[in-house]
Order: C-alpha cells, then sequence, then structure tokens
C-alpha cells in the first residue's frame, strides 16, 4: 500500500520490507475471506427460493462473480493507494466514482450470469440496456461501497497500530537512553576521588596500595560497563560489588572508616537496580566519613516488608543542613543522589520511594523502597504433567 508521493527506490524498499510484505498478505486474506463470506449469504438466500437442483449452478456462478469482484476491487485499491495522499474531497470523488465504474463492468456481468445458473441462454444483442445494469444501483454499488469504506477503515487501523508502535519505540529508547546517561554519570565523580588517591599514593611512593586500588578500581569499573542500568541484579550480588567499592575507599580512609552490614535472609535474592548502592555508600563517605577526624561507621541495611524491599544506608556524620533537610520528601541535591531519584522513577513509576533525611543524634540515612522481587527459576517442562 505504498504511496506514489514516494520516490521510486523508498517504494521498492517499502515493499520489500516485512511490513509491506505483512500489509500485502493481510489484503489478500481478507479479500479471499470478504468474498467467501458473500458467497456464503448469497447461498443462504437462494436457499430459501431456488429449487434445489438449480443450486449447483448457482453456487459456481456465485463463485466466478467472486472472482471478478476480487479483480475489481483489486483495481479499485490501486486507485485508492494513488489518491491517498490528497485532500479528502478527492479521496471521496475516488471512492465514488470507481465503485461506479467497477459496477458498470460488474453488473451486467452478474445480470448475464443469473439466466445461465437457471439454465437459460440469451444472446446479447437481446438484452436492453435497462437489462444489462438492473440492480447495479440497489446490489452491486453498496457492495463495493461496503468494501471501500472496510479498505479505509482497515488502512487507517493499521496507520493507527504504526504509529502506537513507533511511539511506544520512541518512548522505549528515550528509556534506555535516560537511564544509561544516568549510570554514566555516577561513574566519573566517583572516578575522580579514586584518581586523586591513587595519584596521593604514587607521591608518597606507595606503590603496594597504589596498585591495589588499580586493580580494584578496574574490576569495578569493569562491572559497571558489562552491567546495563536497565538490569536487575540480586542484594546480594549487589552487596559483593558494593564491597569492591569499599574496598577501594578502604585504601583512602583506612581505620577511619568502619562498616556495618545487616542483610535479612529473605532479602538476598530480592532484585535490585545494578549498582543502585554505589552512589548512597559515595554520598555517606563524602558527606559523613570524610568530614569526621576520627573517622565513623556506615550502615548498611536490608529488610522484607511484605511486598516490599526497603534498603537504607546510614552514617553518624554530621548529617544535611537543616535549611535544605526536609524529612517528607527531601530535596538534599547532588548528582549521584538525584540520578538515583530519576533512575528509580523510571524503572519503578510511582511504584517506589526515596529519601534522605537526618537521624538521631547525628548522622544521615538514605532508604530506598521498591517492590519486592525475585528472579524465578526456570522449569523443565515434564511431559507426564
Amino acid at each position: 500500500m505504498a504511496t506514489v508521493a514516494q520516490p521510486y527506490n523508498q517504494q521498492k524498499v517499502m515493499a520489500e520490507s516485512p511490513l509491506a510484505l505483512s500489509r500485502h498478505k493481510q489484503f489478500w486474506l481478507c479479500q479471499v475471506g470478504g468474498w467467501s463470506a458473500w458467497i456464503v449469504l448469497l447461498v443462504i438466500r437462494d436457499l430459501t427460493f431456488v429449487p434445489a437442483e438449480y443450486m449447483l449452478g448457482r453456487i459456481s456462478i456465485y463463485l466466478v462473480s467472486a472472482i471478478m469482484g476480487i479483480v475489481l476491487t483489486s483495481g479499485l485499491r490501486k486507485l485508492y493507494c494513488r489518491v491517498w495522499d490528497r485532500r479528502g474531497a478527492i479521496r471521496a470523488a475516488a471512492v465514488i466514482l470507481g465503485s461506479l465504474a467497477a459496477v458498470i463492468i460488474w453488473q451486467p456481468f452478474r445480470n448475464y450470469m443469473d439466466y445461465l445458473s437457471f439454465g437459460e441462454f440469451l444472446p446479447l444483442q437481446d438484452y436492453g440496456w435497462l437489462d444489462l445494469f438492473r440492480g447495479a444501483l440497489p446490489y452491486s454499488f453498496p457492495v463495493l461501497i461496503l468494501w471501500s469504506g472496510l479498505y479505509f477503515f482497515i488502512k487507517y487501523y493499521q496507520l493507527f497500530q504504526e504509529e502506537k508502535e513507533k511511539n511506544l519505540r520512541s518512548e522505549a529508547l528515550a528509556q534506555e537512553a535516560q537511564l544509561r546517561m544516568l549510570r554514566y554519570q555516577l561513574n566519573p565523580h566517583f572516578l575522580f576521588n579514586t584518581l586523586n588517591a591513587i595519584s596521593t599514593l604514587v607521591l608518597q611512593k606507595a606503590t603496594v596500595p597504589a596498585n591495589e586500588m588499580l586493580i580494584k578500581l578496574s574490576k569495578f569499573l569493569r562491572y559497571s560497563l558489562d552491567n546495563s542500568p536497565l538490569d536487575q541484579v540480586s542484594l546480594a550480588h549487589e552487596i559483593e560489588t558494593s564491597n569492591l567499592y569499599l574496598d577501594i575507599e578502604k585504601v583512602r580512609f583506612g581505620e577511619r572508616m568502619k562498616l556495618e552490614i545487616s542483610i535479612a535472609d529473605a532479602a538476598q535474592q530480592a532484585l535490585v537496580p545494578s549498582l543502585i548502592l554505589q552512589p548512597l555508600i559515595e554520598n555517606s563517605i563524602k558527606h559523613g566519613i570524610a568530614t569526621l577526624e576520627r573517622g565513623g561507621v556506615i550502615r548498611i541495611s536490608a529488610t522484607v516488608d511484605k511486598d516490599q524491599l526497603v534498603l537504607t544506608v546510614a552514617d553518624n556524620g554530621p548529617g544535611i543542613p537543616e535549611s535544605i533537610a526536609d524529612d517528607s520528601q527531601p530535596n538534599f541535591s547532588g548528582v549521584g543522589l538525584n540520578n538515583i531519584r530519576e533512575r528509580l522513577q523510571e524503572m519503578y513509576g510511582e511504584s517506589h520511594h526515596f529519601s534522605v533525611r537526618n537521624v538521631s543524634p547525628t548522622g544521615c540515612m538514605a532508604t530506598v523502597i521498591i517492590p519486592y522481587q525475585i528472579k524465578r527459576p526456570t522449569h523443565v517442562a515434564n511431559d507426564n504433567s
């Protein structure tokens, strides 16, 4: 159904595309199915008044007439494709005039074949003009108008579905691009701090810890690159990756950074967005541990509350300045935290909660609440079941 407004090469590509082939196949399925239904309706009508000995002949005539109808409506299809991009008045005129032209060809054939089906043969010269076109307007013309209406309806429906699919694909691609952008914004901030620490170790000629830090950094970055921001991993795997990140930071802070991890058994296999904990831990280190001369503690916990997974990352640092803290919906800014908000919104919509707030007596706690999901094992079907 390619339009003539497109260049020949583009039409050729479209005609060879799977979508064009699918449309072509759908058209002929509708053609055969629709005209077959037309034959069935005529046969059911004739059963009420046509003697049985004439039914086989009538069915044969209807079959031949339907074949001619298929040929004529295929011609109408080509006409409608040519005027598809024109104004509505031109398309309406094409429908009416095209259907009338098809009727002028089809109706005399139908009338003549009707006589044959009853065993009669009349020379064409014995027909009057009125006999040739009797029934054209009340019978054949409405059939072709109905066919034209169905054609345009199906055509518009196909275009609507295509546009809908294009929008869905565009939204999916935009979402994926957004998530990838958010993921890759997390790494430079962490990378900057780590490279600064490595540079300091090199200047101090501490080659062993510098080399150790580089190895762990490469492992962490490899994991980051190998996992898409669209992926979900088990919390146990996420904790393992976070420990790799924490090992890097321990080289920087040494005994100043203490770690407490408490993960409920039910939460171990819960699915979480990959690298969701890293920016939270980084925030606790930057605004908590790094600001305390004696260092501090980072506490990571995970519990399952009914159908929700509750993750928390807390520290005992000075907390968020009261001027920007809000217990109900904090506006605490930062690249990492803002990216988490946007990433969770993209992945879970309204089915999540994220907050960063001060805790008593001192410190800050980030809380992530997402739907509790686990990876379902795939079972091989048993033929005996």
